[in-house]
């Protein structure tokens, strides 16, 4: 048998890093810029301190064909549709880099709040305009791709779509519940009655999601498929919400649904891409701090001369924290398998990774999992190293500062340390995408053309070789191949795409390097 690796452990502030590569201020641009993005993607009415000012209000009649306000939200990507399941996977992103790393975004508090915010406004309304329904989709997005708009100009039809008990979609729903539980946390200091709104409708809809269940792929077809079909099901979502629900309400009801159902929707499965349609790892590393919970409780009581830790009100039973503490290190082992397939050299080593050292996954839009993966890293190496723990990957040993070491490398590939030396974060660094598959940022601004740009008139615009006009700040777009090559091409979108949930786990991550 192979001796155990053990890596250096250091200590949670990684001092250690500090003077080598990019300064903070570096990581702070990059923060603020990503943040700033989501005002880029903006539907409805835009407030008077917008600061992308090249858009304009769009959309400001979602939803009153079907008698519902559906005013605001985000647009996904580069098109004019809003699709539900992405927009709260985002801001589920969003709110987990604020709980995880908001200490060390400072300045950048209150935008990051406000980006949160115009989501989870637009979700409210989506989940209480009409009972037992949620509204998750604005936009016929077979009609929508075959224009070439601004959203300003939009003229394709607004259709409206929903889930409901006679037509389930539990995935887009419990991630609904997750996004609204998740935000509550972030706003429970700053505005509790916010709060206490956006928690109580996430238990509102999780009872939906879970009481009514079926998948909205099944219900709204081609409506949802191929753009952002269910392809994992609705399990992963049910767990991943209910542990949302879980961690902001602290109602043991949840903890109870989590380990009488865990089996049955993924906990004992490995999954190694985290996104918009699979949860399942994010939903281990999440879990995971429940058992480093539970093992400090429990240690707390084996150490003390009390019948109990000194942080409870009532006796303990040490056969139930034993048997807690058990359960949840399923969750903290499956952490383990996840970080460990992308450590290169490890055992139960499985990524992909391009010649330049950046994690791939897919030709269409591959950072969207090099930035949710950064970011499991990072919470997971804090969660280890809050924890005095250590990632086992077979016979060896894996700590903190490995996954932060590789975060950093993903992060700073993004912002320009790779072979192609082009930063792919737009208006980021000395080169970047000029070509950015958006219909927005490609035309001109309603302000400098205010003139109707029709449906067909617009895809001159699409092909031109003219560097898009309107520069979408903070976008992260889709990325090169895996040899590391990255065609500036709009009518590329597989590349040049960019999407509201590439940039939401970067949030977290640049907040992080930004305070070393």
């Amino acid at each position: 048998m192979a001796k155990p690796c053990f890596l250096r452990s250091l200590p949670w502030d990684n001092s250690y890093m500090r003077g080598s590569g990019p300064a903070a201020e570096h990581y702070s641009d990059a923060l603020a810029k990503s943040i700033l993005f989501y005002e880029g993607q903006r539907s409805g009415r835009l407030p008077s301190t917008q600061r992308q000012t090249w858009r304009g209000d769009s959309g400001l009649s979602d939803g009153s064909s079907y008698h519902v306000d559906l005013v605001g939200g985000y647009y996904d990507a580069g098109d004019n549709v809003k699709f539900g399941l992405p927009m709260a996977f985002t801001t589920t992103l969003l709110a987990w880099s604020v709980i995880e790393f908001g200490n060390s975004m400072h300045n950048q508090m209150e935008n990051v709040k406000a980006a949160i915010r115009w989501g989870t406004d637009y979700l409210l309304k989506a989940a209480t305009a009409t009972p037992a329904t949620l509204y998750v989709q604005v936009g016929e997005p077979n009609m929508d791709h075959r224009c070439w708009e601004r959203p300003e100009d939009m003229d394709t039809p607004r259709n409206v779509y929903k889930v409901s008990s006679q037509n389930p979609g539990s995935d887009v729903a419990a991630e609904t519940a997750a996004a609204l539980a998740a935000a509550s946390i972030v706003f429970k200091e700053s505005d509790p009655s916010y709060s206490t709104k956006l928690l109580q409708t996430a238990m509102k809809v999780f009872d939906f999601a879970d009481r009514f269940r079926g998948s909205y792929s099944d219900s709204l077809n081609s409506v949802v498929c191929p753009f952002y079909c269910s392809y994992s099901g609705y399990h992963d979502e049910l767990l991943w919400g209910a542990s949302w629900l879980h961690r902001a309400s602290q109602n043991t009801s949840y903890l109870a649904y989590i380990q009488s159902n865990g089996h049955t929707m993924g906990a004992d499965e490995d999954d190694y891409s985290f996104s918009w349609d699979d949860k399942r790892p994010g939903t281990k590393v999440l879990l995971s701090k429940v058992f480093f919970l539970n093992s400090n409780v429990l240690l707390e009581y084996k150490n003390t001369n009390d019948s109990k830790p000194n942080f409870f009100s009532g006796p303990i039973p040490q056969d139930f924290l034993e048997k807690k503490t058990e359960e949840f290190q399923l969750y903290k082992a499956h952490s383990d398998n996840y970080i460990c397939s992308l450590i290169p050299g490890s055992p139960n080593f499985q990524a992909q990774y391009t010649p330049g050292g950046l994690l791939y996954k897919g030709s269409e839009s591959n950072l969207q999992y090099v930035t949710s993966s950064a970011f499991l890293l990072l919470t997971y190496a804090k969660y280890l190293s809050t924890n005095n723990g250590v990632a086992t990957c077979g016979t060896s040993t894996v700590t903190a500062d490995k996954l932060i070491a590789l975060a950093k490398k993903q992060v700073d590939y993004i912002l320009g340390d790779n072979p192609a030396k082009i930063s792919y974060m737009v208006g980021f660094g000395q080169r970047y995408p000029l070509h950015v598959h958006h219909r927005g940022s490609s035309l001109p601004s309603v302000h400098a053309h205010p003139d109707h740009i029709a449906c067909n008139s617009g895809f001159q615009y699409l092909y031109s070789g003219s560097p898009n006009p309107n520069v979408l700040v903070g976008a992260i777009v889709g990325g090169p191949d895996s040899k590391d090559n990255f065609a500036d091409d709009r009518n590329n979108y597989q590349q040049s795409e960019p999407a509201t949930y590439i940039n939401a786990a970067f949030v977290g991550s640049v907040a992080y390097f930004s305070a070393i």
